[in-house]
């Protein structure tokens, strides 16, 4: 018998604004805090990790920032999982 789990990904604050949705994610399982953005114009998204010494709030206020920074590729369409995870909870 196989067994899956699932990590519920909890939805802590949201914000959009002209067709850019940023969310700010926890993830009940391990701890971690994210960063969802999608844009619903270009259809692009990405989500980015917290990292140590990082404020959470900071990163969801400015997330194209800090992606910048982490060297995180703003066009592609991997958070759609985790917008999922996220109505769901």
């Amino acid at each position: 018998m196989t067994t899956y789990t699932t990590h519920l990904m909890r939805e802590l604050d949201r914000r959009s604004n002209d067709g850019i949705d940023v969310r700010l994610l926890w993830c009940e399982h391990d701890g971690r805090v994210l960063v969802a953005v999608k844009d619903a114009k270009t259809g692009d998204a990405f989500a980015l990790e917290v990292k140590e010494g990082e404020r959470a709030l900071d990163v969801f206020q400015h997330p194209y920032a800090y992606a910048a920074v982490h060297r995180i590729d703003t066009n592609g369409d991997s958070v759609e999982v985790m917008f999922d995870e996220a109505a769901a909870a």
